[in-house]
């Protein structure tokens, strides 16, 4: 069995580890869940137990325990971060799977972020990928006062260290099980395709880019999943151009929630900015992703109605108006912090 790639097409956020999840329940084929990146960003899921999980490190699609967890060549590992995270989600040494290659965020790498003032010039999380990200590119460099570590040779990860994570997803594959490559961030912040630079993240944050930095080959993949949200946001502070920005109390009143707070970021938990829907920004994640489905998420922002479980004439719309901007179906919409709604298939798009 393929590869499914499950990737933001905005600026995060857009309920990237609510799908991700969805897609290992749905699928009883799934093996594993690959997580790429740092922990500059998080995915939120909920549990079968109802409890939320925000996490960092661990992907959104291990929430079960069910399937092997890889942080493959292209991770960034706070230890801090991962063994919360393991102990929280009750995950054993036979569920993870950590490449020798991939680096780890040491204390240098934050205090770094923190004086490099990254905060206030482009809205940084300060969780030091960036840093990590530099001190592996820089490869020891004596005019760079950063180290780069590998897993490989940190003590505590010894028990989740495998030599070659590359090699066990490809015996999966070829065990006919299916491997799911949870993305992070959005393809507005990537530093080579957003077009915000140097108002992005550190990494490609494309299917492309990710599948690199999982280890595996284009020719794996048959899936791609497009994730958006009806408001984009961004992080807080000086963090880039947003389309239409508005406020959060605008946005409810718009969609008639009557109890709302405004959204936090996972990693700073500092108020999110906000804006309305960029069809510009969707049509070239589209070009550079080509999604196979796409999920548009927080459809309760348009009209809380749908809350109820079905799509309102308002809602439908909405999705309607989105499918004819960006010239592609939508296959799922999303509403609260979980459920997910099959969109009608006999919906044509022109």
């Amino acid at each position: 069995m393929p590869v499914s790639i499950v990737v933001g097409g905005q600026f995060g956020s857009e309920g990237k580890g609510k799908v991700a999840l969805e897609v290992v329940r749905a699928d009883a084929t799934v093996a594993a869940v690959v997580r790429v990146g740092g922990t500059n960003s998080g995915h939120t899921s909920v549990g079968r137990d109802g409890r939320v999980h925000a996490l960092r490190q661990i992907p959104a699609g291990s929430t079960d325990g069910e399937v092997l967890t890889v942080l493959p060549p292209g991770a960034y590992i706070d230890l801090e971060i991962f063994d919360k995270e393991v102990k929280e989600l009750g995950l054993t040494q036979e569920k993870v799977a950590i490449s020798q290659y991939a680096r780890v965020i040491t204390a240098d790498h934050k205090e770094w972020e923190r004086a490099s003032r990254l905060n206030a010039q482009i809205g940084s999380t300060e969780s030091g990928t960036g840093a990590a990200v530099l001190a592996m590119v820089g490869r020891g460099a004596a005019s760079l006062k950063l180290q780069s570590v590998q897993a490989g040779d940190v003590a505590s990860l010894a028990p989740f260290v495998k030599e070659d994570t590359t090699g066990m997803l490809r015996a999966i594959l070829d065990n006919g099980k299916r491997v799911v490559i949870e993305g992070t961030q959005g393809f507005g912040l990537s530093i080579l395709q957003g077009g915000h630079w140097p108002k992005v993240t550190s990494r490609d944050t494309t299917a492309a880019g990710f599948l690199s930095e999982a280890g595996l080959s284009p020719r794996d993949v048959d899936d791609v999943i497009l994730v958006i949200r009806c408001h984009p946001i961004r992080v807080a502070g000086d963090s880039g151009p947003l389309y239409q920005e508005t406020t959060w109390e605008a946005v409810a009143t718009g969609a008639g929630l009557t109890s709302w707070t405004p959204e936090l970021t996972t990693v700073t938990k500092r108020i999110r900015r906000v804006g309305m829907f960029d069809p510009f920004l969707v049509r070239r994640a589209i070009d550079a992703n080509r999604p196979d489905r796409i999920v548009l998420n927080h459809l309760d922002y348009v009209d809380a109605a749908v809350l109820q479980g079905t799509l309102t004439r308002k809602a439908e719309a909405f999705v309607h108006y989105v499918e004819t901007e960006i010239r592609h179906r939508i296959d799922y919409v999303g509403v609260g912090p979980s459920e997910m709604i099959k969109t009608k298939k006999e919906r044509v798009v022109t």
